[in-house]
């Protein structure tokens, strides 16, 4: 089969896209199966510094493309010294082509690694650009996405996008070039010949087109497939004590095998388009090169072709035969690649929903003043959280928040670090939040969670959580102060003792003091206490307490606590119900009027 057909092939592809794009079948992530306009287009941005890299392994290209066009000549010249038996012209010519696959190969060589340098270096810009993008999501985005997907996408989705992008500098361009330059050269040998072998090109092209189109639809399922099946193992991994608690082995084994069976499913859909294919288009490429023969025996005949010429156009259809399969090969991956393309700039499409001001100012160092105005705020319209919320915290003022679960105490304190934007205005020192840079602002918050998050490095790294660089005797000092010293230098390696995935190897208590002593490092004026110590043993608990008291000395701190017993100290107890502030004062100010909050201490402590 030659070249020409390929080359219309590549014409006729895009009316078959065209013709196929008029269904409006359903994907099952919810979009629409078939795109106007490909993503691929979206990479400009990332392939366009490259571009450097990308003319040097240009150059091989059609160095590359040039040698062949001298070994198609070369090839046709050994017809003549054949057919007479001459071996020292065939040996000469031999040599002759020996030289020049090696100059073939060397451009090979060099188009090959530039266009491989410059594909990685595209896959590296996208992940770093997708990961950043993704650090600029808001906590509400998080709260429904899959770790597993997400993984998914960073990794295996991105990695497929770079191998395509490879595929397309190394592989696909030096092939159409070749599919461009041979058939050229075979027009000018002898334009009948060559116009006989291009009757099955609209039918390949349609029939490239439509296979292209399924299998992006079907890889598209199939990846998705993976990534509920990478989720799933995210969750149960990361939560098998549970499973084994309650005994779920049984019921999490069926959900995954039937996640299994539907990604099997997928991909064999996959595999049997391609499976379909291969025949097809192998039936196509017979009968067109037995067209080449009857034709070319018939062009001899005449005396419009030559033996020689006959020889040099049989050795450019045998060299075509390579970028032929190549070309269709690709164009199939670029089709499932394509579906990686979408899953990664889906990502980027996501906006934050929290968003700092184009002149959005530093907040310089602070006192600690907060004050809520007028602040409700509601995760779903039509079901407040938050309602017309009014609070003014001076510096140094603890203060306590306490009610019932889903009474909006932890989403009240989430709207200070701007988690979330609320309605209303909240300020810092007179400042409104939103009007201050989001790094500014929330470092100037220390958060102690309940659940302290830990990550893999030392204990130091933790502690010092967010810096590249840190002092050693900071950490030590800020560890000191959260009674998380002695613990530390027990280990057998201090303060370089690495932690296990998610801190495992360390006891509640101890993260917990690991969490203190971030905050004392960080040294925030604004202070926010969650449920610190609900999850501690009695001694635990002492010790935690008494790191926060001294974490808490000076700062303006807002504590969310079930247990009463924690929060009789504080400046001030606000009682939350139904997203309102229904109660306000004092540990003794508040049992004074036997309400909500008296009735609570009452329960707790009968």
């Amino acid at each position: 089969m030659t070249s020409l057909v390929y080359c219309n092939t590549l014409l006729f592809s895009e009316t078959a896209s065209q013709l196929i794009a008029s269904n409006k079948e359903k994907y099952d992530c919810g979009r629409d199966s078939l795109k106007t306009r490909s993503n691929y287009w979206q990479l400009l941005p990332y392939i366009q510094p490259q571009w450097q890299t990308i003319v040097k392994g240009f150059i091989g290209i059609l160095g590359y493309v040039l040698a062949t066009l001298a070994l198609i000549e070369l090839a046709g010249k050994l017809a003549t010294p054949f057919g007479r038996g001459n071996v020292i012209a065939i040996a000469q010519l031999a040599f002759f082509l020996a030289g020049v696959f090696l100059v073939r190969g060397f451009f090979q060589s060099v188009q090959d690694i530039y266009m491989a340098k410059a594909a990685l270096q595209v896959a590296l810009a996208l992940r770093k650009q997708v990961y950043s993008h993704l650090q600029k999501l808001n906590l509400s985005y998080f709260e429904t996405a899959k770790a597993g997907d997400l993984s998914y996408r960073l990794t295996e989705d991105v990695d497929r996008v770079g191998e395509v992008v490879n595929k397309l500098f190394h592989d696909f361009v030096p092939c159409v070039l070749q599919l461009i330059a041979i058939p050229i050269y075979m027009i000018y040998l002898n334009w009948q010949l060559t116009l006989a072998t291009v009757i099955v090109a609209p039918l390949m092209g349609i029939l490239i087109g439509w296979f292209g189109e399924r299998l992006r639809k079907f890889s598209l399922k199939s990846q998705n497939r993976v990534s509920n099946l990478s989720a799933i193992l995210t969750e149960v991994f990361g939560g098998i004590r549970l499973v084994q608690a309650f005994a779920a082995e049984n019921y999490e084994i069926a959900r995954f095998s039937r996640e299994a069976e539907r990604s099997l499913q997928a991909k064999y859909l996959t595999e049997r388009i391609k499976a379909i294919q291969i025949p097809i288009v192998g039936f196509l490429e017979a009968l067109s090169a037995l067209s080449l023969l009857l034709v070319g025996v018939w062009q001899i005949q005449k005396h419009n072709l030559t033996v020689t010429e006959f020889f040099s156009y049989l050795a450019a259809a045998a060299l075509l035969i390579d970028p032929i399969g190549h070309t269709t090969n690709n164009y199939n991956e670029f089709k499932q690649g394509e579906a990686s393309v979408d899953r990664v700039f889906e990502l980027l499409a996501i906006k934050p929903t929290v968003e700092e001001k184009p002149d959005a100012i530093v907040l310089p160092a602070v006192t600690g003043k907060v004050e809520y105005r007028h602040v409700s705020f509601a995760y779903k319209p039509g079901e407040p959280v938050l309602k017309d919320i009014n609070l003014l915290a001076l510096p140094g003022e603890a203060i306590a928040l306490v009610g019932a679960s889903g009474a909006g105490k932890t989403t009240f304190v989430n709207l200070l670090p701007r988690f979330y934007d609320s309605s209303g205005e909240i300020f810092i020192d007179g400042v409104n939040i939103r009007d201050v840079k989001l790094d500014s602002l929330r470092r100037q918050i220390g958060i102690v969670p309940q659940e302290t998050t830990m990550f893999s490095g030392t204990i130091a790294q933790n502690i010092a959580f967010g810096q590249d660089s840190f002092d050693l005797e900071a950490v030590e000092k800020a560890a000191k102060i959260a009674n998380a010293d002695l613990f530390i230098t027990q280990l057998p390696d201090g303060y370089y003792t690495w932690v296990g995935e998610r801190g495992v190897n360390l006891s509640g208590g101890q993260r917990q003091r690991i969490a203190i002593a971030r905050a004392v490092l960080l040294n925030p004026r604004i202070l926010i206490l969650d449920e610190a110590t609900s999850a501690l043993d009695s001694e635990s608990e002492a010790l935690v307490q008494e790191a926060l008291e001294r974490l808490m000395h000076k700062r303006t701190v807002f504590i969310i606590a079930h247990r009463l017993s924690t929060v009789r100290r504080c400046d001030r107890i606000l009682v939350l119900e139904r997203g309102q502030i229904v109660e306000s004062g004092t540990h003794e100010e508040l049992l004074a009027l036997e309400r909500r909050y008296a009735r609570s201490y009452a329960r707790q402590f009968s």
